[in-house]
């Protein structure tokens, strides 16, 4: 492909295409890059430390640190990288079919927390899964189940915790996995989209051949006060 075309996946980091601030700005982070207070809960896995996912997935956040107009986006510290399975309850998203339908609207998130943790206390996940990373964008990587059963294990748990949780997000069939690399503070200049699209097609390249399966821990539900930090309140276990 013609380096000097972007592909569509790349439109909503463009300059003289978007016409609506980032999603984020003004909630997650502000102008200058800094994350602000938006707590919350939610179940992830998070890298295995000293794994060479974790080096090679190093290597690539630095590959997009020294990309063009990376002051453009709003990084997360290496330590909060890891990969959403669900989505808990956030500050900004007080609605029906992302709260516990007993709870009303305006609980806290501590109680809200406590709530979905006790609910947790029984609780069996899916099997065990294994992802890959598939593409990659100015804010991380897109993963997917390395295998047809790995994806439907990650099925089967997002369908799980969506019954425990008692909702279901409207995406939650369409739901896309990924590591979140950093958030867009401004879009792109055109001119700095093929030099982007080439260094995420070599990252990919990249993480494929040295750690052609990520290595993760196992799911855990988690709270968090900003985008910067994802502490483990407690591990959840594999199931059949």
């Amino acid at each position: 492909m013609d380096a000097t075309i972007v592909t569509p996946k790349l439109y909503p980091f463009s300059k003289s295409r978007m016409v609506e601030p980032p999603r984020h700005l003004g909630t997650r982070y502000d102008r200058s890059g800094t994350f602000l207070p938006e707590p919350g809960n939610t179940v992830v896995c998070h890298l295995v430390e000293g794994s060479e996912t974790q080096a090679a997935l190093v290597d690539a956040r630095a590959r997009y640190l020294s990309a063009p107009e990376t002051e453009k986006l709003a990084f997360t510290p290496i330590s909060s990288l890891h990969m959403t399975l669900f989505q808990g309850v956030i500050e900004y998203r007080r609605q029906p079919d992302y709260w516990p339908p007993e709870l009303a609207l305006d609980t806290t998130i501590p109680a809200t927390t406590a709530h979905l943790l006790a609910r947790l206390a029984d609780f069996e996940g899916g099997p065990e899964f294994k992802v890959r990373v598939v593409d990659a964008l100015p804010t991380g990587l897109t993963v997917e189940g390395a295998t047809p059963s790995d994806r439907q294990a990650l099925t089967l748990w997002r369908d799980r915790l969506a019954d425990r949780f008692g909702y279901r997000h409207p995406d939650h069939d369409t739901y896309v996995f990924h590591i979140t690399f950093a958030y867009p503070v401004a879009y792109f200049v055109d001119a700095s989209l093929p030099v982007w699209q080439t260094m995420l097609a070599e990252v990919v390249e990249d993480i494929a051949r040295r750690a052609p399966v990520l290595d993760l821990k196992a799911p855990a539900f988690c709270r968090f006060e900003d985008m910067n930090h994802f502490e483990e309140l407690l591990v959840l276990p594999f199931g059949r």
